[in-house]
């Protein structure tokens, strides 16, 4: 069956925009960008000059976006606090959607949200982007498989480096709470935790969490003066998981000398799997195994090649479950819900200093 190609309205023309959706519509035969909305004007009509977009389907206003009779489905790539209302004008117009993650400020707006997309059957995706590194399939499938046996430990950690006073980050919107929610946490460790429940396909029953912040204000973005930032530079929080899995997360935006470090190390009965991501220069994702009593004997892990069937990509994603072609290991707005109960249950937790209970 021939498949059919989707017109994409794309509202937020950021960095993420800029650097993963816009460069996945292109490579995908099934996705066309014809419309674009961002509130900054000049953005807008730099992309539009830029991708070919003409006056008429460039929006200030994603109302006028989504209802633009062109565009079949929405791409999301706003600053968090407007993903909620967003997605919900695409649910509301009965068009299909992806959004970037967090989904929502809070577990209130994902339920609203998940519940409303699954009553109008609407096809949608949430951009956990990592799921799409051949690494963590692989790693997926051999959990998934059995080969590393009962698993007991996980431990996940996501570094980046942006935060620090040397790089001198003004107040972007990441570090305003009305607008983002969480800091590191939304930023990096809802990431973390979607992927660490991808690859092992087990749910959190029960989280602790800590947080905190080095750098208490920032340069204005525009004119002079300082703000504050009222969200967290680092999160650490640690977790139980279905059939007894003990999970730990190390997340900071102050991690000297890292550009997008990911490592997760996990351990079972009878092997372990260490992926890692940005770890060895001009590579992006590793994964690492020590099977066997040899292996394991001499403290070995062997970096094994990718076979070629562990390769996606997240645009293209998109449009195979637009065209019901997908192979169902795309997060969907259902896992963006799950992980946002979590990611409210860790600043519970930072908050009260104990132990919740995961529903």
């Amino acid at each position: 069956m021939e498949k059919k190609v989707f017109k994409v309205g794309s509202v937020g023309l950021g960095e993420i925009w800029q650097g993963v959706h816009e460069p996945g519509i292109r490579r995908s035969p099934e996705l066309q960008l014809v419309a674009i909305c961002d509130i900054d004007e000049e953005k807008l009509r730099a992309a539009g000059e830029k991708y070919g977009i003409d006056e008429a389907h460039r929006f200030t206003d994603y109302h006028d976006l989504v209802r633009c009779p062109e565009v079949d489905v929405v791409d999301i790539c706003t600053s968090n606090d407007a993903h909620f209302e967003v997605a919900m004008a695409a649910v509301e117009a009965g068009k299909p959607y992806d959004i970037e993650k967090p989904i929502t400020m809070t577990a209130g707006e994902a339920d609203i949200l998940a519940k409303a997309t699954e009553e109008k059957g609407l096809k949608n995706m949430v951009c956990f982007s990592y799921r799409f590194k051949a690494a963590a399939r692989y790693a997926k499938d051999l959990v998934a498989k059995g080969k590393i046996g009962k698993v007991y430990h996980v431990n996940m950690q996501y570094f980046q480096a942006w935060g620090l006073p040397r790089v001198q980050c003004p107040l972007v919107w990441r570090y305003v709470k009305s607008r983002t929610g969480s800091g590191a946490l939304g930023d990096l460790g809802c990431h973390a935790l979607d992927l660490v429940r991808f690859v092992l396909g087990k749910e959190y029953t029960n989280i602790v969490g800590h947080t905190g912040t080095y750098v208490h204000e920032r340069k204005l973005e525009k004119g002079e003066g300082m703000g504050k930032v009222d969200v967290d530079d680092f999160c650490n929080y640690m977790a139980d998981m279905e059939d007894g899995i003990s999970a730990s997360f190390q997340i900071t935006r102050f991690g000297f000398g890292r550009g997008n470090y990911q490592r997760m190390e996990i351990y079972g009965s009878e092997g372990a799997i260490v992926y890692s991501l940005d770890a060895t220069p001009g590579l992006e994702d590793e994964i690492e195994v020590c099977s066997g009593d040899i292996c394991a004997d001499a403290n070995v892990f062997v970096k094994l090649p990718i076979p070629k069937q562990y390769y996606s990509d997240q645009m293209q994603s998109f449009a195979d479950i637009l065209n019901e072609a997908g192979d169902g290991k795309p997060a969907t707005i259902v896992d963006g819900q799950a992980n946002q109960h979590v990611v409210d249950a860790i600043l519970e937790s930072a908050e009260s200093g104990k132990w919740v209970a995961l529903k």
